[in-house]
């Protein structure tokens, strides 16, 4: 019976496994030796010509096979199946032979705003540079693949070395290999990495998806503390990923049946203590967990593509209380509403708002557009800047959030004409007593007074801190030292109280005037 193409090429496998391990190699001499003490040189020549011969046979057929080897159109790497295919074989190998692995997972920072601003092209080209470059750091025996649109994965091992301190030293030298700046056309495009890699003996599961799939998790912990992070996986962040999965198949519910609402904390001007407006922060009534903070259930937003659902209904019910407290006849000149990229980035965003505050009967200058400092910091050209000149002319005001804390320019500040920078918090905490502290809030007053830009101060939490900040003549303040965030229905009685409150108290805030 006639063997098949496939059963030849099993056969030639298998031989070529026979012939190239230790034990074959190391008895070549012994048998060349018998031989020819046996039947002279005639066995010598004979034994080395079929040596010759079989290695030619094994070796073109695995030639054959590595030129055929499919790879990735755009990167050239290693095609994903085979990649976990190889992956799988690498993790039964290293726990057979007591030796160390480690697979890691490393994503192009915001690559989809990457493609949206440069286009499509230039996206392909960064992702080839950047696999070339991930293939670089790598040693020839090393596996490397494009597992999406700017995700790659990569395995070292099996070795006999590789502790956790190696796995972070390798990571650093493919983070700062592919950050190396990319020139496409004449442009050239910056960009950074997340890693998330797991060892081998930390995989709890028996198989290569699980080690996969530790690795995927172990990056997500990385991006959700920022571009160009690193993570190591732990089975802490197994339980956290789960909760977070758990959390992305409630949200949209959550935002259907009105458990995310705004809950309003007051902002006071420091010269008259009068208040000067509220910020609509997101809260999340769960029914389980109780109330939750942005923080915990942003990301899942953004994972869900909420977040500009989120911010419609923000916007609708920060537009609402401002109805609600005119016609209570309490005072409140404006409502700041949080605007992140992805929202700044829809085209039709001047036009949607210009008929929300139609509709509502407000006056533009009444919404301020709180945005963050990363944001501003954005290419001139892009959506979002063209979106901010948009609400700018449209009359509404523009808060620069967390001002310190990202590269917003000066130009960008003139450029917007930012209404009011936010302090953030961290240079306002013990502002009153610590003297670096104190020195940075004096240049940011000083440099937003040169500006003709206003101030606010976040976070503040003591009398002293309000006291000292309006004494430096920061403008507004804002924080648990003056109300925390409130629901709607309880901002009434706080509005009442507070006008009390001033009217019954001999004034103390000075007139800068004077």
């Amino acid at each position: 019976m006639q063997k098949s193409p496939h059963g030849r090429r099993g056969l030639r496998r298998a031989l070529a496994q026979q012939l190239l391990t230790p034990v074959a190699l190391a008895a070549l001499p012994l048998l060349s030796v018998v031989g020819y003490l046996a039947m002279g040189e005639l066995a010598l020549f004979t034994v080395a010509g079929l040596l010759s011969l079989t290695c030619l046979v094994v070796g073109s057929s695995a030639g054959a096979r590595a030129v055929m080897l499919p790879r990735d159109a755009l990167s050239g790497l290693m095609p994903r199946d085979l990649f976990d295919d190889r992956v799988a074989q690498i993790h039964a190998a290293t726990g057979a032979r007591e030796q160390y692995a480690a697979l890691f997972t490393l994503e192009i920072d915001d690559f989809a705003a990457l493609r949206d601003h440069h286009g499509q092209a230039a996206a392909d080209a960064v992702v080839k540079r950047c696999a070339e470059r991930f293939t670089a750091v790598m040693r020839e025996t090393d596996v490397t693949s494009r597992i999406g649109d700017g995700r790659f994965s990569g395995c070292v091992g099996p070795v006999r070395h590789l502790d956790l301190e190696s796995c972070i030293q390798i990571a650093g030298r493919i983070q700062a290999e592919i950050e190396q700046p990319v020139v496409v056309g004449g442009t050239t495009i910056f960009v950074t990495v997340c890693i998330g890699f797991c060892q081998h003996a930390r995989v709890s599961g028996d198989s290569g998806e699980d080690w996969i799939e530790a690795a995927a998790v172990a990056l997500r912990e990385a991006q959700l503390n920022g571009p160009a992070s690193i993570r190591a996986f732990n089975h802490e962040m197994r339980r956290r990923a789960r909760h977070h999965a758990a959390l992305c198949d409630e949200v949209s519910l959550a935002l259907d049946n009105g458990h995310i609402q705004p809950w309003f904390q007051p902002q006071i001007s420091t010269d008259t203590g009068k208040v000067t407006g509220f910020e609509a922060l997101a809260r999340w009534q769960h029914p389980v967990q109780g109330l939750l903070a942005p923080k915990t259930f942003l990301a899942a937003l953004e994972q869900a593509g909420l977040l500009e659902r989120l911010t419609d209904v923000m916007l609708h019910h920060a537009l609402t209380a401002l109805k609600a407290w005119d016609a209570a006849g309490l005072d409140v000149p404006q409502v700041g509403v949080n605007f992140a990229g992805a929202e700044l980035g829809n085209p039709r965003l001047v036009e949607k708002l210009r008929w929300e505050l139609d509709r509502f009967e407000l006056e533009p200058q009444r919404l301020a557009i709180e945005v963050l400092e990363t944001v501003m910091a954005s290419d001139p050209d892009d959506v979002v800047s063209r979106n901010l000149d948009g609400l700018c002319k449209l009359g509404c005001r523009i808060d620069l959030d967390d001002f310190g804390t990202g590269h917003a320019s000066l130009a960008a500040i003139r450029r917007f004409s930012v209404s009011r920078i936010k302090i953030d918090r961290s240079f306002v905490m013990k502002s009153d007593r610590d003297p670096e502290q104190q020195k940075m809030i004096s240049a940011i007053l000083t440099m937003a007074e040169r500006l003709g830009v206003q101030t606010l101060a976040e976070g503040v939490e003591t009398a002293g801190e309000h006291a000292y900040l309006a004494q430096l003549g920061c403008d507004h303040v804002q924080g648990y030292g003056i109300a925390r965030p409130m629901p709607f229905e309880h901002t009434m009685d706080w509005l009442v109280q507070h006008a009390a409150k001033l009217s019954s108290t001999p004034q103390i805030f000075g007139d800068r005037s004077t």
